[in-house]
């Protein structure tokens, strides 16, 4: 049996725009994807408005949780840009213009058009430690196990790009997936039956309409690799003794990258 370290994260999505439906979320997806990679797993994910008690409520409940919280949105220089003073607020702390964060202002934005709704982007709380953005310059911040980053897409994952190499993952999660065209009905009872004897593994099905067709694709997920395989080999046979063809193969597409530009405002940050 794989010892496993397990190492956690919330995700908080913060933006009445993406709430209202304004603004599809891009960032989810992708950070998800990086997590798992690196043998982090993500517990939960919210989305939540621009609303300072519900921010703040939020961040102390998560990173009380999980060894990492990620939040994107929100730090940008208009008026519902408040995630900085919530997250100040969260940690009981004041907020500071940080000297290092005005520098990288000023190497964007010319000094006519840098004034106090820009500048606001470089308050942090009192102990934060700048998250680098080498895109628009705007950094985000970290305060204990809370990354603090850019709603955009291409800024947000930049800069998760540079505070990865600073995260302890923990066991890496292994997956196979197995699909056939038998509809979910079918095969749910012996598929609970081989989730039983595998408790340690997380057996999902996901079912797709492909070429006129019913079907689902089983997806394994474990740390342990004897267990992956011993179970995927179960799922295959199920398959085919209740007349169907297993496929090594995911028949679920992921999401289609949208295009960020659409979805997200742009500018400042």
């Amino acid at each position: 049996m794989t010892e496993v370290k397990n190492v956690t994260a919330a995700v908080l999505i913060i933006g009445n725009e993406v709430l209202s439906g304004r603004t599809r979320d891009a960032n989810l997806n992708w950070m998800a994807r990086r997590l798992t990679d690196m043998g982090i797993r993500l517990m939960e994910a919210r989305v939540i408005p621009d609303v300072e008690e519900v921010i703040v409520a939020a961040i102390n409940e998560a990173r009380a949780k999980y060894d990492y919280v990620f939040t994107t949105g929100g730090i940008g220089p208009t008026h519902d840009d408040i995630t900085a003073a919530c997250v100040a607020k969260a940690f009981g702390v004041g907020i500071e213009r940080h000297p290092e964060a005005v520098k990288l202002l000023q190497t964007y934005i010319p000094a006519d058009r840098l004034n106090e709704a820009r500048l606001k982007m470089a308050d942090v709380p009192i102990g934060g430690e700048l998250i680098q953005n080498p895109v628009s310059k705007a950094p985000g911040f970290r305060m204990e196990n809370v990354f603090v980053m850019a709603g955009v897409p291409s800024i947000m994952r930049v800069m998760f790009d540079g505070l990865a190499p600073y995260l302890q993952g923990g066991t890496r999660v292994l997956s196979q997936a197995v699909a056939s065209y038998l509809p979910e009905g079918t095969v749910a009872e012996g598929l609970g039956q081989i989730q039983e004897r595998y408790p340690d593994a997380d057996i999902g099905s996901y079912p797709f309409y492909r070429d006129g067709k019913f079907g689902c694709t089983l997806v394994t997920r474990t740390a342990d690799e004897a267990d992956l395989a011993a179970a995927a080999a179960e799922i295959r046979a199920l398959i085919t003794s209740l007349g169907g063809e297993p496929l090594d193969q995911d028949l679920v597409s992921p999401d289609a990258e949208d295009d960020e530009e659409d979805d997200f405002k742009t500018g400042d940050g």
